[in-house]
């Protein structure tokens, strides 16, 4: 480990918000590997969120009264503030309480909380069976809070309300997660649970599971009937929900145009890459050969997990101490496939100690999935792991010697993260590692439907005019289906989630591409600015050492506007 920073003043407001606010939501506190909290959940009550916002404000006042000391103390203080602040204008918009959504909201974290608990002995299945306990007060104070949002005809748009339904649905019965987690439970040592434990457990997922029939019967039975028809926002608060995403400020007009554009070119470069892989084929002819080129395909998720290890571990041995400067305790990632079968690839920052977690990239495979394509994939792996998440998270965590505990574990900015990544993603083609025209034509395809997702997500919220290729006019949910499905190379299935999760998660999707676009703006900025004595490598370094802060204090960061 680096020598740990003598903290300032600033550093210490941000720190004891970090304390604070992970004693308040134990979610955080596990998924940032602090220990401690893994035995409880949140209230998520209306009261719950008024305590939240309490701190937030309380936070801000210590900011206005705390003397930064360096240019490292006002980058904190930028960022801090521009997280809370938003929240807060969030909040006061009525964005919390009525958070339901088919993925990211109380309903899916709650659950998903016992994917990263940690399971290595006997005494954590012991703490898991705890939190199996608190499962019910959390849901409880759930519902309270949709309840109390409906009650102002604040009410999540029935489709999201639908998937609330049957996602609920899916943790109870004898088949559902908690009983076959509890069933399966194993310590990762080896151990045996003694006998009185694994009937803890199962109790505990008996009541976890309860609670969520309860969910399911309020989301049926009170919810849905009071749910709205439409999907869209509207731009006021799509600015703001934009901007907690990118921690910037964007033209969401300028950016709509822009994005129909980024389309337009992705789509041209990939019908040119089709012709590479067979000469005079399209696009769909190009990705059927693919699919069924018996050495880019994987059989069965061992084999995929096998590959996703492979190929990481060797993307780190290339990259290290060449590209990149990659911390020694961050050179170990865990390739998993996930417990869940939602679909989609995520990863997980490793605990603080860098030691008891390690960073995981994991796979969750829907159901009757058993086939893998390694060209669509390849790129998956540099934006999950090494140059992607796994460096930019890692990394930052390791740096405890230039970035207090608050910009180390919990400052994370979408815009930065995922655009980051994809910044990764296309580095990686710039550096020779996509040289195939198949691997290149895989990270075109993700990178297609980046852009699909900027078009269709600020122009159904916004209410912005839908483009002529699906008859212009106003958006409804057959064009942005038609939309997607035409510029996104995957199973319906996956493509209808996804959908949702635009019409439901208002900018987040679009803070991929729009995050890609000010990193490579970033750059033009840094090179033009250092001239001849500009190195890429240091440009890297420089950037990832200032934390995933939002992308305007970034920018300010790396330029040297904050001294």
């Amino acid at each position: 480990m680096t020598e740990t920073r003598i903290p300032t003043a600033v550093d210490s407001v941000a720190d004891k918000y970090l304390d604070e606010w992970t004693a308040l939501d134990p979610l955080v506190a596990t998924y940032l590997g602090i220990a401690g909290h893994d035995h409880e959940l949140p209230d998520l009550s209306p009261d719950w969120l008024a305590s939240v916002s309490a701190l937030r404000r309380s936070t801000l006042a210590a900011l206005d009264a705390a003397e930064p000391s360096d240019a490292n103390d006002r980058i904190t203080v930028a960022a801090l503030r521009e997280e809370l602040t938003v929240a807060e204008e969030l909040r006061a918009a009525g964005a919390e309480e009525p958070d339901l959504k088919n993925i990211a909201s109380p309903l899916q974290n709650v659950r998903d909380i016992f994917d990263i608990t940690p399971t290595n002995s006997s005494d954590d299945w012991a703490t898991i069976a705890t939190r199996l306990r608190a499962v019910p007060t959390a849901i409880t104070g759930y519902i309270e809070s949709l309840r109390f949002a409906a009650g102002r005809d604040d009410v999540a748009a029935r489709r999201q309300v639908e998937a609330g339904i049957k996602q609920s649905e899916d943790n109870v019965g004898p088949d559902g997660f908690f009983a076959t987690f509890a069933h399966g439970a194993r310590p990762d040592d080896g151990g045996e649970l003694p006998s009185s434990l694994r009937a803890d457990l199962e109790h505990g997922a008996d009541e976890a599971a309860e609670a969520y029939t309860r969910l399911a019967a309020f989301l049926r039975e009170e919810l849905l009937p009071q749910a709205r028809e439409h999907d869209a926002v509207g731009k006021e608060r799509y600015a703001l929900h934009s901007r907690s995403f990118l921690g910037a400020r964007i033209d969401l007009a300028e950016t709509y145009d822009w994005g129909q554009q980024e389309l337009a070119r992705i789509t041209a470069d990939m019908t040119e890459t089709a012709g590479r892989i067979k000469p005079g084929a399209t696009v769909a002819e190009a990705i059927e050969f693919l699919d069924n080129e018996p050495s880019r395909k994987l059989e069965g998720t061992d084999a995929l997990q096998r590959w996703m290890q492979q190929t990481s571990d060797a993307a780190i041995a290339a990259l290290a101490d060449t590209h990149f400067d990659i911390p020694q305790p961050i050179r170990r990632l865990e390739c998993r496939i996930a417990p869940t079968h939602q679909g989609g690839i995520y990863y997980t920052g490793p605990s603080e100690d860098l030691v008891t977690r390690p960073g995981r990239m994991w796979w969750s495979v829907p159901d009757g999935i058993t086939g893998f394509g390694t060209w669509r994939e390849l790129t998956t792996v540099y934006h999950e792991g090494v140059p992607g998440h796994h460096l930019q998270i890692g990394q930052t965590a390791y740096r405890s010697n230039l970035l207090n505990r608050w910009r180390r574990l919990a400052s994370w900015v979408s815009g930065h993260g995922e655009g980051w990544a994809l910044y990764a993603e296309r580095l990686m083609a710039d550096l020779g590692f996509l040289d195939d025209p198949a691997d290149y034509l895989g990270m075109l395809d993700g990178q297609s439907l980046r852009a699909a997702r900027v078009v269709i997500d600020i122009g159904v919220h916004c209410g912005f005019e839908a483009p002529a290729e699906v008859g212009g006019g106003a958006w409804d949910y057959d064009k942005a289906w038609r939309f997607l499905s035409a510029h996104a190379n995957m199973a319906d299935g996956f493509l209808r989630f996804e959908l949702d999760r635009y019409l439901g998660w208002p900018g987040q999707a679009p803070a991929y591409k729009i995050g890609e676009r000010l990193w490579l703006q970033l750059r033009d900025d840094a090179r033009a600015k250092a001239g001849d004595n500009f190195d890429l490598k240091a440009f890297h370094r420089s950037a990832l050492d200032v934390g995933s802060v939002g992308l305007d204090v970034l920018r300010s960061a790396v330029l040297g506007e904050f001294g």
